[in-house]
């Protein structure tokens, strides 16, 4: 009975500290869509609304901020800038000396990076949202509203201190879900934003579909091809290249070595979903700039720019899909160290079949990684890219970015990973602590 009471008392605690993390990280996510509501003075969103609908590169951007652009909100920025800066310091980190002492420093060292990040998130959101205020104070909508009523140095201050604030306050938040929740708090955050306009994205095809605006054959072609990259997605991002690896182990007798047999797995897509958002970042705010202060320019040069690094063209393509490779090895390259690895291996005693320890497996381990970023990267591009052609092909009116789901099926991956592994840790304290009361 007492056992009995205990196992029951353990799963009662299991289940509620996982239940108190789950709700801390709904809490979150509701903060975070209020907060997308509370607007910056001075901007007139109707206006502003009209302003971001006719821009697809605005569009964009405002389903990554959950819509708060087009409402001009303290969160219209989103984690952005702090998702740069971080991928700037993990890249100058593999570059430079500094950076890479830090990184040897342990759990002191890494605190310092944070910190840096941190100052860097700050001027980047300083510097985005400078740039977007005295842009937007130039600005006329459609119907020939100006976006700003008053604009001004009051306008563009306050703009760069609601908007630094609102990314701030977005980063804290995302550590805290990090911290006290389940999964990555900023994935998490994007994840929030992109989903939160599916619904009124779906009901306005159905919507489209029971008009007869939109067949019903294309409409369950959009659906099963919905199903299928998510399907792929998945595949992919659980796809592993397993290398066998015997390890020696001494032993008494007449043997003098006993072999056991494991494997290395290398993932696929060992970067994640970093490359498709860096390179949409990069090129998201060079070509907001030109099509914000190019407006009424009389070089049409500068037009054609604009129209060409918009979504669905074919240099914005080109573009993207060049970065996103580049991204892909280079970041793949900053987590993951062939040589480190070699040398854990060697140091453990253990050798994969055929080929010497060292630098020759170095060599062969770094090859093999070469081949699967080569394919990881091709995947990412055909995810990212052949879901809005087929979206052009077909002229649907229902936002199906390939970028989009790709994020959103990775973070719901990692999401469930993560509780799943919260369980199995409970599981096993349970089991020892099962252990220890019969051994008394």
């Amino acid at each position: 009975m007492a056992a009995a009471k205990g196992t029951e008392l353990g799963k009662r605690g299991k289940l509620t500290e996982l239940r108190q993390r789950i709700v801390f990280v709904i809490c979150a996510l509701m903060v975070f869509r209020l907060g997308s509501f509370i607007p910056v003075p001075g901007v007139n969103p109707e206006a502003m609304s009209s302003l971001i609908s006719g821009n697809g590169l605005m569009d964009m951007f405002n389903m990554f901020s959950g819509g708060a652009l087009a409402r001009f909100s303290v969160f219209a920025l989103g984690v952005v800038p702090y998702i740069s800066a971080s991928i700037v310091f993990q890249m100058m980190g593999s570059v430079l000396p500094g950076l890479q002492g830090l990184r040897k420093e342990g759990e002191a060292g890494k605190r310092k990076l944070t910190m840096y990040t941190r100052f860097a998130t700050v001027g980047l959101a300083a510097f985005q949202s400078f740039g977007i205020a005295v842009a937007l104070q130039n600005q006329v909508a459609a119907g020939g509203a100006p976006v700003v009523y008053t604009p001004g140095f009051g306008f563009i201050m306050s703009s760069v201190v609601g908007l630094t604030a609102g990314t701030m306050f977005l980063m804290w938040l995302g550590e805290q879900m990090t911290e006290r929740g389940i999964g990555n708090g900023i994935s998490l955050l994007i994840f929030a934003g992109i989903v939160a306009g599916l619904p009124a994205a779906v009901v306005h095809t159905l919507g489209m579909a029971s008009n007869g605006e939109l067949s019903l054959l294309r409409l369950l072609m959009v659906f099963g091809l919905v199903l299928a990259v998510t399907a792929f997605v998945v595949f992919m991002e659980r796809a592993q290249r397993r290398i066998t690896v015997n390890y020696a182990r001494r032993s008494g007798g007449q043997k003098a070595y006993m072999n056991q047999s494991s494997s290395l797995p290398l993932k696929i897509n060992m970067a994640g979903v970093i490359p498709p958002i860096f390179a949409s970042s990069l090129l998201m705010f060079p070509a907001t700039a030109v099509s914000w202060f190019g407006t009424g320019h009389p070089s049409r040069w500068l037009q054609d720019l604009t129209q060409s690094l918009s979504p669905g063209n074919p240099l914005y393509d080109i573009i993207f899909a060049v970065l996103v490779i580049g991204f892909a090895f280079f970041y793949t390259a900053i987590v993951f160290n062939a040589d480190e690895t070699a040398d854990n291996l060697k140091r453990s005693g253990a050798l994969i079949p055929g080929i010497r320890p060292g630098r020759a497996t170095a060599s062969y381990v770094d090859a093999v990684m070469t081949r699967l970023t080569g394919v990881g990267a091709l995947y990412l591009v055909l995810v990212c890219l052949v879901p809005s052609f087929m979206q052009q092909a077909w002229h649907v009116p229902f936002y199906f970015g390939g970028t989009s789901l790709l994020i959103v099926v990775v973070v719901v991956m990692d999401f469930t990973a993560q509780v799943q592994a919260h369980l199995v840790s409970h599981q096993y304290e349970s089991l020892l602590k099962k252990a220890n009361l019969r051994r008394s």
